[in-house]
């Protein structure tokens, strides 16, 4: 267990480069991170439940700091065209704190200007984790501008605070997801590697339409208030699911897999996360061969996933789901990795 752990600290890379800077002369901090998408555990993981979460390598976030001495401190942020209130709001609450924090922590004396340049190609507002993907780059474009290291714990706390501003209650899977060069696990506010026993590939579509995490966040809440049996059997039938699911995958049950993804679906219908225009989508995937197929993130909107064993099939869905309307798809690789076991529930 202890070899497991040391592999999982090891996934993210969080390390911002030793880059010599000081504060007062002239130098530029570079900070990456990467998109992300849940398999299973959405919403559930606010209450304890387990999440899957796959990286997805190629929508990227890549920050650029760049400081000098100035008379007083001065954050100034160059966002993308296509920045919506995400963004905006990370930047204007959320970015500027972190930026704080990482000064008072590396100590970093006088006083500074500093100018963060972010480009993204992660879709704003689809739970594909653009938020946390852009507080991480920032994180390590500043660690980097002042030429200090950052552990992985030091780097989740302060992509967690800046999800606070823009989510309110993040569990934490978004700020480890969007650091991690595989598919992971996380419980308990613990991250572990997931093991995968074939050769798959996710598909993940844009419905067009912008998720709303905060109101999706909300009207759970609400609606768990009003009904406490609700909430206990929505918490623990999502948790049976993904620990179901973590055993599937293991062994190579992809079919089971997918047939966990669809049943996920309905639980987060169910209970009013979905649209009718994603749930139109998600037929159409399961139609054109997908193992099986969800509303992914927030909710309220954003985007579907869909699992198939192949990249041909794979192919064929993706095409079917723009046929159907989605604006945009995009493919994750699931792959098996050796010495596959099943991970159980402590």
């Amino acid at each position: 267990m202890e070899a497991e752990r040391a592999e999982v600290d090891s996934l993210a890379e969080p390390m911002s480069a030793s880059c010599g800077a000081v504060a007062g002369k002239s130098s530029v901090g570079t900070g990456r991170a990467h998109g992300k998408v849940i398999l299973l555990g959405e919403h559930a993981v606010v209450y304890g439940a387990p999440a899957l979460a796959v990286p997805v390598p190629g929508l990227r976030v890549t920050a650029s700091a760049d400081g000098s001495s100035a008379e007083r401190d001065t954050i100034s942020f160059v966002l993308p065209p296509v920045a919506d209130v995400v963004a905006v709001n990370q930047a204007e609450g959320g970015l500027p704190g972190l930026i704080a924090r990482l000064r008072d922590r590396f100590g970093v004396p006088g006083t500074m200007w500093v100018d963060v340049r972010v480009a993204c190609s992660i879709p704003l507002g689809r739970g594909l984790g653009a938020s946390a993907a852009y507080a991480r780059a920032v994180v390590l474009a500043v660690a980097d501008l002042f030429g200090r290291r950052l552990d992985a714990e030091e780097v989740f706390e302060l992509v967690q605070a800046a999800e606070s501003v823009v989510h309110g209650r993040a569990s934490g899977v978004d700020a480890h997801a969007v650091g991690s060069s595989v598919p992971i696990l996380f419980s308990g506010g613990a991250v572990e590697r997931l093991r995968i026993g074939f050769d798959g590939v996710v598909v993940i579509a844009d419905s067009g339409v912008a998720g709303r995490t905060r109101d999706a966040v909300e009207l759970l809440r609400g609606r768990f208030a009003r009904e406490p049996l609700y909430q206990a059997r929505f918490v623990d039938m999502v948790e049976s699911e993904t620990w179901a699911s973590m055993g599937d995958l293991a062994d190579g049950r992809a079919k089971e897999f997918g047939a966990r993804l669809t049943t996920a679906h309905g639980l987060l219908r169910e209970a009013g996360l979905s649209t009718d225009q994603i749930d139109d989508l998600v037929e159409v995937a399961l139609r054109a061969g997908a193992l099986g197929a969800k509303i992914t993130g927030g909710g309220l909107g954003g985007c579907l996933i869909a699992v198939t064993d192949n990249a041909g099939t794979a192919s064929t869905v993706a095409r079917r789901l723009e046929e159907a309307g989605a604006v945009k798809t995009w493919r994750a690789p699931l792959r098996r990795v050796c010495r596959c076991w099943q991970l159980t529930r402590a």
